[in-house]
């Protein structure tokens, strides 16, 4: 079995409303084949409990809007890894440290997980974009033949 259309749409749902409040690290996990309990774990980082707090509330929000509450929170006090039970979707959100810790996503591995791209994020650059190297895209792929030329001049000065 896999997750199921409405699941995955809300899994989204979850993932963009967390990467608004910036969160980083977002992994959907198709749980459905080895849980009977809920088809998606959404996972996100958050890198202070403050942020912990923000992600939680954006996601709630989000979800309200989509006509959805959660049927239990867990782990809000500490603000340090919050759950919050959607029954088709599970979202944890957790403190970077929590995430090396746990390691939720080495956990659920071998299940598939879900692509997520943040609709607000811009466009991936290229890694060279904004670098001037000075060297012309000609010039970069052709051989160099020829040594440098030495360098002839003072010797260098006495320390």
């Amino acid at each position: 079995m896999t997750a199921t259309e409405k699941s995955v749409e809300l899994a989204g749902i979850a993932a963009q409303a967390a990467a608004d409040k910036l969160a980083a690290d977002i992994t959907i996990v198709d749980v459905s084949d080895r849980l009977a309990i809920t088809d998606c774990f959404v996972i996100v980082t958050g890198s202070n409990e403050r942020q912990v707090g923000a992600i939680v509330d954006g996601v709630e929000e989000q979800m309200r809007a989509a006509g959805v509450k959660p049927l239990r929170r867990e782990g809000e006090r500490d603000g340090r890894w919050v759950l919050l039970d959607f029954v088709d979707i599970v979202v944890h959100v957790q403190h970077s440290e929590e995430r090396v810790f746990y390691a939720l996503d080495r956990l659920w591995k071998d299940c598939p997980t879900i692509p997520f791209v943040d609709k607000d994020a811009p466009a991936a650059a290229p890694a060279s974009a904004g670098v001037d190297s000075g060297v012309s895209a000609d010039a970069a792929d052709e051989p160099v033949d020829e040594p440098a030329d030495e360098v002839v001049g003072d010797e260098p000065a006495q320390r």
